[in-house]
């Protein structure tokens, strides 16, 4: 089920891809070389210059190791389930962004927490 509450996501998804970028201790050069985006363009992202496609987000999202569908809400082509309206909280970005979790730890945490919430 998704929410009727609109989300602001254009404005901080600059914002918010820096901030992701940053916490993985990444430069934008080196998420460049990940995703095969160009430099320039990223900055221009993060800068809010440009509104990049779904297509740019899942390639961002893969270099992050983030939740696409995070990054689609932020960018306003999806709508945030309710939970995560209310909580304000992403428990699958939290897991994935955590750099103390190897790739397989956090692949059985998403399974597990999959199991639990029906997702």
């Amino acid at each position: 089920m998704t929410s009727k509450i609109p989300v602001p996501a254009v404005p901080d998804l600059g914002a918010y891809l820096r901030e992701q970028r940053q916490a993985a201790e990444l430069s934008i050069r080196q998420l460049a070389d990940r995703t095969g985006i160009s430099n320039p363009y990223l900055s221009q992202i993060e800068r809010g210059l440009k509104r990049p496609s779904a297509d740019i987000l899942q390639a961002l999202a893969k270099g992050l190791r983030i939740s696409a569908e995070q990054l689609y809400v932020r960018a306003g082509i999806l709508e945030a389930r309710d939970e995560e309206v209310a909580t304000g909280f992403d428990v699958r970005v939290a897991i994935k962004a955590d750099p103390r979790l190897t790739d397989r730890q956090r692949a059985v945490l998403l399974d597990v927490y999959a199991s639990f919430v029906g997702d």
